[in-house]
Formats: C-alpha cells, sequence, structure tokens
C-alpha cells in the first residue's frame, strides 16, 4: 500500500512539473510586432490627416479604416494560430488556388479597382483586398509543403524546381497584367531563397537566377513607365519637377528631418508636397518628424522581428520540422525583402516603385497578410516549445517509472530475505 502511494506521488508530480512548464507565446515577437503596428497607426495619422481632410473631408479617415483593418487583424491572427501547422501544411494548394482565383479577379472589368494606373485590388464590401499580399501567403505556404513533399526530386533533378517556378511564372504574368513589379520581386525573391534553403543544385539555382534577372530586366524596358523611373532614379534632380519629384520631395524629408527630426505631426512634406506619404513613403515622413534617431529605433525594431523569425525556423530545422522551418524562413524573406525595397526607394537607392512597409504603411491587406505571418511564426514557436514539454514529460516519467520497478524489486527481495538467509547474504553483497 505503501508503495502504491509513493508511485501515485511520482507520477504527480510529474503531471505539476509537465502543467507548469506549459508552452507560452513568444511574447517578444508579439511584442515587437504590436510597437511596430502602433507606430504605423501614429504615422499613418500623422501623414494622412492633410491629405485626407482635402480629399475627403475627415481628415481622421485614412485613420479609421486603419483601425478598423487592425480590428480584423487581430481576430484573423488569433483565428490563424490557433490552426495547427499540420492543417496549414494541408491548405498549402487551396490558398494557392484561392491567390489565383483573387488574382484573375481583379483583372476583371467591374471587379478590380484601379488607382494610380495600376489595377491591383478587389473590392469586397467596404474592404479592398490586393491580390499581391494573399498570393504572397499562397505561395509561402504551398512551397513550404512542396520541398517538403519532393525533397529528394528538388535536389536531385532539374524538374524539381521547375514545377514551383512554372506556378511561380503564372502568378507573375498576372501581377505583371495589373501592373504590381514591386511584389513580383518580393515573390521571386522569396521563392528563390525557399529553393536554394531546400537544397536546389547550385548550378541550378545560379541558371535560375541569371534567368530572373534577365526577366526582370527585359520587364524594365519593355515599358516606358518603369524606363522613366530608372531615369529618374539615376539623376532625381535633373527632372526634379517631373519623374524625378517623388524621389527628390522624399530626400528633402529626410534632409529636414536631421538628427532627432521636426516634432511629431510638423512635417510640411505631407502637405501635397510628396505624393503618397502616407502609403510607399510613409518612411520618409518618420525619418522628417522623428529624424534620424527614429529611423534607428524603427530600423532595429525590424531587424529584431526579422531575427526573431530566422531563430524559430533554425529551431525548427533542428527539431526536424522542415515545414515549419520552410515556412517561417519564407516569412523573413519576404518582410526582409520589403524592407530593403521600401527604405531603399525612400532614400534613393532603388528606383521607385509601389511596395508597403509592413506594418507602418496605410494599406489594409498588407496589415492582414503581415499579422497572419506573425501568428504562423507564433504557432510554429509554440509547437515546438510543446513538443519539447511533451518528450521532456515522457522522459521523467520513464525515469520515474525505472525507479518504481527497481524499488519494487529491492522492497519484494527485502520480504524474501526474511524467510531466505542467503537472499539477505546476497543483497549484503550488492551494497558493499
Amino acid at each position: 500500500m505503501m508503495l502504491q502511494k509513493q508511485k501515485r506521488k511520482a507520477f504527480r508530480s510529474i503531471n505539476d512539473v509537465g502543467a507548469r512548464r506549459s508552452p507560452t507565446i513568444d511574447c517578444l515577437l508579439l511584442g515587437v510586432m504590436l510597437l511596430l503596428v502602433a507606430v504605423g497607426l501614429v504615422m499613418i495619422s500623422s501623414a494622412s490627416q492633410d491629405y485626407a481632410g482635402q480629399r475627403y473631408g475627415d481628415a481622421l479617415f485614412h485613420t479609421r479604416r486603419h483601425l478598423m483593418y487592425m480590428v480584423i487583424a487581430a481576430g484573423l491572427s488569433l483565428a490563424a494560430f490557433k490552426v495547427p501547422i499540420s492543417a496549414w501544411e494541408k491548405s498549402g494548394p487551396y490558398i494557392l488556388l484561392a491567390s489565383f482565383i483573387v488574382l484573375i479577379a481583379i483583372l476583371i472589368p467591374g471587379l478590380g479597382r484601379t488607382a494610380n494606373h495600376a489595377t491591383r485590388w478587389l473590392v469586397v464590401g467596404p474592404l479592398t483586398l490586393q491580390g499581391s499580399e494573399l498570393a504572397k501567403l499562397g505561395v509561402i505556404i504551398y512551397l513550404g509543403g512542396y520541398l517538403v513533399r519532393q525533397h529528394e526530386l528538388v535536389r536531385s533533378h532539374w524538374i524539381g524546381f521547375m514545377n514551383p517556378m512554372a506556378v511561380m511564372l503564372a502568378l507573375v504574368i498576372l501581377l505583371i497584367l495589373e501592373p504590381d513589379f514591386g511584389a513580383v520581386v518580393v515573390l521571386l525573391s522569396a521563392t528563390l531563397g525557399m529553393l536554394f534553403l531546400g537544397g536546389v543544385r547550385l548550378w541550378q539555382f545560379g541558371v535560375l537566377v541569371a534567368v530572373c534577372g534577365i526577366a526582370v530586366a527585359l520587364m524594365v524596358t519593355s515599358s516606358e513607365y518603369r524606363m522613366d523611373r530608372l531615369s529618374a532614379f539615376l539623376d532625381p534632380w535633373a527632372d526634379q519637377f517631373g519623374e524625378g519629384y517623388q524621389l527628390t520631395q522624399s530626400l528633402i524629408a529626410f534632409g529636414r528631418g536631421e538628427w532627432f527630426g521636426i516634432g511629431l505631426g510638423n512635417s510640411i512634406q505631407k502637405l501635397f508636397y510628396l505624393p503618397e506619404a502616407h502609403t510607399d513613403f510613409v518612411f520618409a515622413i518618420l525619418a522628417e518628424e522623428l529624424g534620424f534617431v527614429g529611423c534607428l529605433v524603427v530600423l532595429s525594431l525590424y531587424v529584431f522581428l526579422i531575427w526573431r523569425i530566422l531563430t524559430v525556423a533554425r529551431s525548427a530545422e533542428g527539431a526536424g520540422n522542415a515545414f515549419s522551418a520552410y515556412v517561417a524562413y519564407g516569412i523573413a524573406l519576404v518582410f526582409s525583402t520589403q524592407l530593403f525595397i521600401n527604405v531603399g526607394v525612400n532614400i534613393g537607392l532603388l528606383p521607385t516603385k509601389g511596395l508597403t512597409l509592413p506594418f507602418l504603411s496605410y494599406g489594409g491587406s498588407s496589415l492582414l497578410i503581415s499579422c497572419v505571418f506573425i501568428s504562423l511564426v507564433l504557432r510554429i514557436d509554440y509547437e515546438l516549445k510543446r513538443e519539447a514539454a511533451e518528450l521532456k514529460v515522457r522522459r521523467s516519467g520513464s525515469l520515474a517509472r525505472t525507479a518504481s520497478i527497481n524499488a519494487h524489486t529491492k522492497a519484494q527481495l527485502t520480504a524474501v530475505s526474511g524467510r531466505q538467509p542467503w537472499v539477505k547474504k546476497l543483497l549484503r553483497a550488492a551494497h558493499g
């Protein structure tokens, strides 16, 4: 009876340890994301008030819409976090198919919404959905599952990496028809990065990069407005009131900001000097109002965010969860590429193109998908911690059962030794 009580007590203590060490979400990653969202809300409100007041008669028009998208993003993120990673892996082809359907629907006259000579949005009631944002999610989930299913084919045969590139070619054609050249660059960068991590042979990867580079060059040279943007990028001051106007006004904003900025809400460039001040060029307004120090703080937050995502990806890879690792790597690549392109455009390092800065720029679709991306990473990290905790509990339980069996055997031998003197001698010899 005493032995049974000891066994129950041991197993109860093991369960208590497992309960106390139940996995939690990555609070640092979540906190940085929330901080970036908060900074984005403040900067969108500051950069859009004059424009919204003049166009809509309501200075807080964009602020209210962004708050609405933030509420939707919170609910969507929570729902995404509740979905197991195994379910995400199975749903990859369906999300990709939904991306194709949305992109095709956008090109149908009467369904797509046109702004700034580009048709990139699908109107759904009071909301607008940008097809390229959903395509990012679809490509990452689909490609992560493909690299797991066709691991050997990707590593050993050229057709292994041509299959996903055929899918990408179809997406690229639809995006160019909108046109959305920035999204093409982001998706190609994420796809090439994931294929490289998936084990594509180096010479095949080199050929693929060269082909993509040639394709991008042809897309640039085949379009007059893209060539104009390239010329303006090379020397924006040569036509500062024409093609180079947006870039020169952005550079003026950076110059006015100096070290500590001219104060939140005090930007001059947002007063109809800098076009798209609350969307693609919100970073320039941030630089003007918060200065170099403010820019450095925000960039540090992005670097930390991407580092945490890569840390989770590396942990998943070490634990043998290939799909989770590929998805996390793909998300890090998307964020890194968008950050590099948007900031590069704002400071004149890259030609001007329409691409949002995740969490900071005004854009409901971008905010929704970016939050879902973070929820996916949080879910991956949560499942890794849960698996580690369960493994530790199983190991502890195995040790406890072994100790219980040893104690039971010893008790039986001790009882026998009272009746059999030779057993008592054997036990005494075993103990020393």
